[in-house]
């Protein structure tokens, strides 16, 4: 209600205008007459607006009997809110006996935003606003637009969205809305070389992340953010095409600009040599720390000065795909999660396989990636006993025995000596995945290392951490370089930066 009345307050003063009802495929205004075209467009199946609006609208119809505005325009007989030339994809709709689907939903946000394009004057602006959770859905809706005589010029994150608001509650949405920034594309726009759209393409990328960074835009927010840049690139010609002659898709162009986005949170993160990293490139550390690193920067939080704590032990229960807008962390009890289309996008260009890590580090289900906690990489990597089993063996090891830290104790039998007591005949978990391949593929990366020190933080067991500390520090940066990347990224009062940040000041200086 103290929004309503700021709202009334603010609004009541100001000059009047017309409001209609019409349909945004076929606007009443004339050819270029109007100066600003703004909209916030339905989002495929995500909110059913007719059916609730009915609710409001009942109650409506008793403060103002009769009004023009709450009627149907295009169905005298129908009571309620317009429900057939609806924007929304609703199969149980249909629109001329065609069920309203997604291609349904697609062909008619198109005709829309020509349609906005043809009453904008050619010196005018658009802004589009847009927070979809998937990345196909910002595909969809992109093509439309460009397909529709627009260019994109800008993307501006704007925090419009309430942390109290009840969509928002044990949920994973996002806590800012995308207005992108549109100019009407000029009839005789050229055509567009691939070679220079691509070499033109991290340039822009990179000066707007600096720029929405330095802004406290963070994550997700920001990767979308940075899609209007990279697209004002590509949507100023009327097409784009390779040396040969072959048109290039928007589709395989934001292909590269996930890749470009990818990349560049790598370098910030991890360095230079973990951004060009693929298929195992000499200098960088492994792909599960790599995959880490980027889902870690992707879930970060806007507004994380006034909401990491929250952001990192809110949400009791666990997201699925059905109620998630977009990515946000999970109870620290559970890891953290981000919706799979947004984790592909990112992994797949940069040479990360997400099915080799599943069950190791991470866990898709209903749609969602999970990352495990530290916590349960240790049944993964040790067995039930977790890492007590190994700092009893590096306790124990004979001096001049270095650590490479026996992460199987199958690798060093002979060197290290066997656990007594609990760790005979222990069980093991079930991760889909086999000793002997963890053994044969795995064989403990510099992430595994930085867990086991983790652990062995959490266990208490000072001895042993003092060991593998140093067999680090003699086997090169990799180790505490990463160790310090995560300690960064992980949220404000998670359990997995409070153990990062102990083990980090036990390190021998």
């Amino acid at each position: 209600m103290e929004w309503g009345a700021k709202v009334t307050e603010t609004w009541y003063r100001s000059q009047s205008g017309q409001i209609q009802v019409a349909d945004a495929t076929r606007h009443p205004l004339p050819d270029e007459t109007v100066a600003v075209w703004f909209t916030d467009p339905p989002y495929y199946d995500a909110i059913p607006y007719s059916d609730l609006s009915d609710y409001f609208l009942v109650w409506s119809k008793r403060t103002l009997p009769g009004h023009a505005l709450l009627r149907d325009p295009f169905d005298p007989e129908n009571l309620l809110s317009p429900k057939t030339r609806e924007a929304v994809q609703d199969e149980t709709k249909k629109d001329n006996g065609r069920p309203k689907d997604r291609a349904w939903f697609e062909e008619t946000m198109a005709r829309a935003f020509a349609e906005g394009r043809r009453v904008l004057r050619e010196d005018g602006i658009s802004s589009i606003v847009f927070a979809h959770k998937t990345t196909e859905g910002w595909e969809a809706l992109l093509s439309g637009m460009i397909r529709g005589g627009w260019t994109i010029t800008g993307s501006w994150p704007i925090t419009t969205e309430m942390g109290s608001r009840l969509r928002a509650r044990d949920s994973a949405a996002l806590a800012t809305s995308v207005h992108l920034v549109c100019r009407p594309r000029p009839e005789d726009a050229p055509v567009g070389d691939w070679g220079d759209v691509l070499s033109e393409l991290p340039r822009r990328v990179g000066d707007w992340m600096e720029r929405l960074q330095s802004e406290g835009i963070r994550g997700a927010d920001l990767v979308f953010a940075c899609i209007g840049p990279a697209l004002e690139i590509f949507s100023r010609y009327s097409q784009v095409e390779t040396a040969d002659g072959r048109e290039i898709k928007l589709a395989e162009y934001l292909e590269k600009v996930w890749e470009v986005v990818g990349r560049t949170a790598l370098e910030q993160v991890l360095g230079t040599a973990e951004a060009r990293a693929r298929n195992g490139a000499a200098g960088a550390v492994e792909e599960d720390a790599r995959l880490t690193a980027l889902f870690l920067w992707t879930l970060q939080s806007t507004n994380a000065d006034a909401a990491g704590t929250q952001d990192a032990e809110a949400g009791a229960e666990e997201t699925t795909d059905d109620e998630t807008e977009g990515p946000a962390t999970q109870g620290k009890a559970k890891g953290y999660s981000l919706v799979f289309d947004v984790a592909r996008r990112f992994a797949q260009p940069l040479g990360i396989e997400l099915p080799k890590w599943e069950g190791r580090i991470i866990e898709t289900r209903k749609g969602v990636v999970r990352l495990f906690p530290v916590a349960e990489r240790a049944r993964i990597l040790f067995g039930q006993d977790g890492a007590q089993a190994l700092a009893e063996r590096l306790e124990k090891a004979p001096a001049g025995v270095t650590a490479q830290l026996a992460l199987f104790p199958e690798l060093d039998a002979a060197a290290v000596p066997k656990p007594k007591g609990r760790g005979r005949g222990r069980k093991k978990i079930d991760i889909d995945v086999s000793d002997e391949a963890l053994e044969a593929d795995h064989k403990g990366t510099t992430l595994d290392h930085v867990h086991v020190a983790m652990l062995l933080q959490a266990g208490g067991r000072a001895n042993a951490l003092r060991v593998i500390l140093k067999a680090e520090q003699e086997r090169g940066p990799d180790f505490l370089r990463l160790a310090n990347a995560l300690s960064a990224l992980y949220p404000r009062g998670s359990e997995e930066k409070r153990l990062l940040d102990a083990m980090l000041l036990a390190v021998p200086r």
